[in-house]
């Protein structure tokens, strides 16, 4: 019987701890360093030391100690633990919102998606772990130092390159031009300017495809979903945020944290139509307000658009070349 093909990164992440390895240790109180394994290296803390060597060729769910007494448990980072934890320029979609993207976008084995806006890479290592290998990912993004901040993250996530995937610099409404209508079932835009994209992506998306975008602000929402409806093509655009409120739960003491991860963006999606059709004329009525008489008002300021400074981008594609060596 024919094994079936493990995922890219997979075999590297089993078995004993091994040199190169990256490991996370958590104390008592839920703090944690992340280290990578290197025969000789020593571990340093305010809490004592420990040798890697001790980890070296154990079992993950090891409990180590330093020489003071400080025990730690380790083991290999999860993906939500890596991508908070990584080198990066834009900022990192948060893994509630990337959990919801890959199930509300249906990203599945084999897809062809196409991203707009890889920035760190957090949300690509998602969608390459829901296509798979036989699946397809094309992410475009505009900024040379972010596209290189991500492609050292994803090596180090996934061991080396992987071989669903593709990254382009360059705009989304030009690099689109390379292909032809109906070449991806999925569109992820996680970028400013989003609504300036609908018509390239009604183009790249194959009839049924699923448009998901990822926005900061309820203007950027409004513009976007604004433009989807003007657009045609496309069924009527659903927006939504969500919430994450851990718990503490000791014996009957049980109470919700007094911190939470609450609004990160908004996420707004769509389908696309097929071809020449016309989305059914919205039936419910607009509020009293929603639209003046002047029109929409969308400028930079009230969309959220802030730039980036060139210092801080070379520091960070610094940065990312030093955690990939």
């Amino acid at each position: 019987m024919q094994m079936a093909k493990q995922p890219t990164g997979a075999a590297e992440r089993r078995g004993l701890f091994k040199a190169g390895d990256r490991v996370q240790l958590t104390d008592a109180k839920g703090r944690y360093h992340t280290i990578i394994l290197e025969a000789g290296k020593v571990f340093h803390s305010h809490r004592g030391t420990f040798s890697h060597d001790e980890l070296i060729g154990q079992q993950e769910g090891t409990v180590v100690a330093t020489t003071a007494g400080t025990q730690y448990v380790a083991l290999r980072p999860l993906l939500s633990d890596f991508v908070l934890s990584m080198p990066r320029g834009a900022t990192v979609i948060y893994p509630k919102d990337a959990g919801q993207i890959v199930q509300m976008g249906d990203i599945y084995p084999g897809a062809r998606v196409i991203e707009a806006g890889a920035g760190s890479g957090g949300l690509t290592m998602s969608l390459l772990r829901a296509v798979g290998d036989q699946g397809q990912l094309v992410s475009i993004e505009r900024r040379e130092e972010f596209a290189q901040v991500a492609k050292a993250n994803v090596a180090a996530w996934f061991g080396g390159p992987h071989p669903a995937w593709t990254i382009e610099v360059g705009d989304l409404a030009e690099q689109a031009k390379a292909y032809p209508p109906a070449s991806f079932d999925r569109a992820v835009l996680d970028m400013l300017a989003p609504w300036d994209n609908v018509d390239a992506v009604h183009r790249l998306l194959s009839p049924g495809g699923v448009l998901l975008a990822y926005v900061a602000t309820t203007t950027q929402m409004s513009r976007l979903v604004e433009t989807i409806r003007a657009a045609g093509g496309f069924t009527e655009p659903q927006a939504w945020e969500s919430m994450v409120r851990g718990w503490h739960a000791e014996g009957l003491a049980v109470r919700p944290d007094h911190r939470m991860v609450a609004h990160t963006g908004f996420l707004v999606r769509t389908r696309r139509l097929a071809d020449a059709a016309q989305a059914p004329e919205r039936r419910r009525r607009p509020s009293p307000g929603a639209y003046d008489s002047e029109g929409l008002a969308w400028t930079p300021e009230a969309l959220g658009v802030r730039p980036v400074s060139e210092r801080k981008l070379r520091r960070l594609a610094a940065s990312a070349g030093e955690a990939e060596d």
